[in-house]
């Protein structure tokens, strides 16, 4: 009994191994796949997130009027999230 239970066993494990095997081959990635509409749906993003941001400052009167404040703002984030990062590190 327990060499018929050891057998089927075996043949099922055996049986997964050679299903996984032919899987394998035809497994890609989406991005394998469609590169091309991987990469637009990527440039939209990083387009529409600077469109985005850009509205945000055109709201703000203060950066809209005096454009070396958003400078000075945007430089102090830069040193701030640089800083954060060799401190992380």
């Amino acid at each position: 009994m327990i060499k018929r239970v050891s057998r089927f066993l075996k043949a099922l494990l055996d049986t997964e191994k050679a299903v996984s095997e032919k899987i394998k081959g035809t497994k890609e990635s989406a991005f394998d796949r469609f590169p091309i509409v991987f990469t637009l749906l990527g440039v939209f993003g990083l387009v529409a997130t600077l469109y985005g941001f850009e509205g945000l400052i055109d709201k703000v009167d203060l950066f809209r009027d005096n454009p070396l404040i958003l400078l000075g703002v945007g430089l102090g984030a830069l040193i701030l999230t640089g800083s954060l990062y060799d401190r992380l590190n």
